[in-house]
């Protein structure tokens, strides 16, 4: 099967019908200023719906809890009445192209950004996290905020379902919780960062108890029928080579509670979709590993249509990159390795993307430049 008849077949999703098996991954933006997205946040979704995106996954937005943001102004919030009103916009104009789209909830925890282009991880003295450690490359987690108390965690637990009610009023298509890449879920999961000694720590399965919660509280504010996403990786930003799970049945503790819990997707954050995991047994990215263990529908991520790493230098989406040959993605989506594939950077530097690639134009794909970043196009 080739490449353009294999991305796009539709799919199917926790209810959800998808017009092909191409996803927009959340990219952080900075064009939000006030935590308000604005009309041109809507036609930069809305250009990539109309060109045959089948399904969009915003920008990471702060849940309505004060532990959750950093100081940055110009992310965007999903809570409060000017906030939630831009993302209607968002939700409209999206429709209006026939497309499906997701809200990114999120918490930075101990991730924190202090201004755009700055290097995360040096959080402000109120953020939380579950232990109050950071980690850093190469280094041992250090103290770097504070420790959520637990009259805070379940303040936060209802915040993410709080925010998932409000996607659901709004009319989005579901929702993407995001746990990966050391932020707050991630930070409870990784055994660096979460050494408490009550019912929020322990071993890897216990360590899941919040994710599993706030899955559990999005299910009773929403309904069975309402697609869950929930994003997972390997590496940290401060840390490529960190793994939670370093075996197939590590994996399957580690996501089967998720599971159980009522999440409907997983989206597999790899810093290379092509990069086989370490496991014995098969030759699969992590993507289908999640897939075999868990049975659920993945999402893979990482470097799609791209010729560079999408981190150097511990930076994001600052080098320039080519477009190269999708054949290999094709090749493990027809033997159902995965699922969906998520673009980024591509995506970012063109909104016409997937159709160029639907038409065949590759000679039209455009490589990545980082001064893409610069505008909201």
């Amino acid at each position: 099967m080739s490449v353009v008849e294999k991305l796009f077949e539709p799919a199917r999703i926790g209810g959800l019908d998808l017009a092909n098996r191409i996803v927009m991954a959340p990219m952080t933006r900075y064009f939000s200023p006030g935590g308000i997205p604005g009309e041109d946040v809507a036609q930069y979704y809305g250009r990539r719906a109309a060109h045959d995106v089948g399904l969009i996954v915003t920008e990471g937005t702060y849940i309505a809890h004060p532990s959750a943001r950093d100081a940055n102004p110009s992310i965007p919030l999903f809570g409060g009445e000017e906030s939630l009103a831009g993302w209607k916009r968002v939700v409209d104009e999206v429709h209006a192209e026939g497309g499906k789209i997701v809200p990114q909830l999120w918490h930075v925890g101990l991730v924190a950004q202090p201004e755009p282009g700055a290097e995360r991880g040096v959080p402000a003295p109120n953020q939380r996290g579950p232990s109050g450690l950071v980690g850093s490359l190469n280094m041992a987690p250090y103290e770097g905020g504070q420790a959520l108390s637990e009259q805070e965690i379940i303040e936060v637990i209802d915040s993410f379902a709080k925010a998932a009610a409000d996607a659901k009023r709004l009319g989005f298509d579901g929702v993407e919780l995001h746990g990966a890449h050391g932020y707050l879920f991630d930070q409870f999961f990784w055994p660096a960062t979460n050494r408490r000694e009550d019912n929020w720590g322990g071993d890897l399965s216990a360590r899941t108890r919040f994710a599993r919660e706030v899955i559990a509280a999005i299910r009773r504010e929403t309904g069975p029928g309402f697609p869950l996403i929930f994003r997972i990786s390997q590496w940290k930003q401060y840390d490529f080579a960190a793994r939670i799970a370093d075996t197939p049945q590590e994996l399957e503790t580690w996501l089967a509670p998720l599971v159980d819990a009522g999440a409907d997707v997983i989206h597999c954050s790899q810093r290379r979709f092509w990069e086989n995991e370490p496991f014995e047994g098969a030759e699969m990215n992590l993507a289908g590993w999640v897939k075999k263990v868990t049975g659920l529908p993945t999402i893979t991520v990482g470097s799609v249509g791209l010729a560079g790493d999408f981190l150097e230098g511990g930076t994001f989406h600052r080098s320039g990159s080519s477009a190269v040959p999708l054949d290999q993605l094709a090749e493990r989506l027809d033997r159902g390795e995965f699922d969906l594939v998520a673009v980024g950077r591509a995506l970012l530097q063109d909104p016409e993307w997937a159709t160029k690639v639907r038409e065949g134009r590759s000679q039209d794909l455009q490589a990545y430049d980082p001064s893409s970043l610069e505008r909201l196009y």
